[in-house]
C-alpha cells in the first residue's frame, strides 16, 4: 500500500466532518473517487474515531 501521499489522503477526505468514524471516512473517499489503495489504508485504520483530518494523517502515515 506504498505511494500513498499527503495531498491524496486529502483530496480522499475533503467534505468529511469530524469527529469521524473510520467507516464514515471511507464512505468519504468513496464519494470523492480516491484510488482503492487510499480506501483501502482507511479502512485498515485501528482507531474508532477521528477528532480532525490530522488524527487521520498520523494514523495512516505511522508505519510507513
Amino acid at each position: 500500500m506504498a505511494g500513498i501521499r499527503p495531498p491524496d489522503l486529502q483530496k480522499a477526505l475533503s467534505g468529511a466532518e469530524y469527529p469521524a468514524d473510520r467507516d464514515k471516512l471511507v464512505e468519504v473517499a468513496r464519494k470523492n473517487h480516491a484510488p482503492k489503495e487510499v480506501t483501502e489504508r482507511i479502512s485498515h485504520l485501528g482507531k474508532k474515531k477521528y477528532e480532525n483530518p490530522a488524527e487521520v494523517s498520523k494514523a495512516v502515515f505511522q508505519n510507513e
